[in-house]
């Protein structure tokens, strides 16, 4: 992966780890909207709306198309790709790893519950704990 991809997937991640951006991408999903329409249901001001919009434009997951004075916004998937991509090439590396991590516990953990109990040490009477085998 390239500096430049990794800094797209960056911001998408970004972009990605606000509940309140999110909800905004869920809304976009139905279909273009104007920002003042998306900024309604949120109890924030449009200025705080604004500016988890620029941070979806910086990862490219929205795109504004101004007519006057209106700001049109739309949803763009296309970073979602990579994103995914890269997902899947984390899974596909871990869980292999991870599964034979399970498999080695339950295998040591089954290999101890075969083993017998350990017996107690038997101490010698009259002879005190720390003095036994001189």
């Amino acid at each position: 992966m390239t500096a430049v991809e990794e800094r797209r997937l960056d911001h998408t991640l970004l972009a990605l780890a606000d509940p309140t951006r999110r909800a905004i991408l869920r809304r976009l999903m139905e279909s273009d909207a104007r920002v003042t329409d998306l900024a309604a249901p949120f109890a924030v001001s449009l200025n705080a709306v604004s500016k988890h919009i620029r941070v979806l434009e910086r990862a490219g997951l929205v795109t504004r198309r101004v007519a006057g004075r209106e700001h049109h916004l739309r949803f763009d998937p296309r970073p979602l790709d990579a994103a995914a991509e890269w997902i899947a090439a984390q899974r596909a590396f871990w869980e292999p790893r991870l599964d034979a991590l399970a498999a080695h516990l339950v295998a040591r953990r089954d290999a101890e519950a075969a083993r017998p109990p350990a017996r107690p040490e038997r101490r010698r009477r009259g002879v005190p704990k720390g003095r036994r085998g001189r």
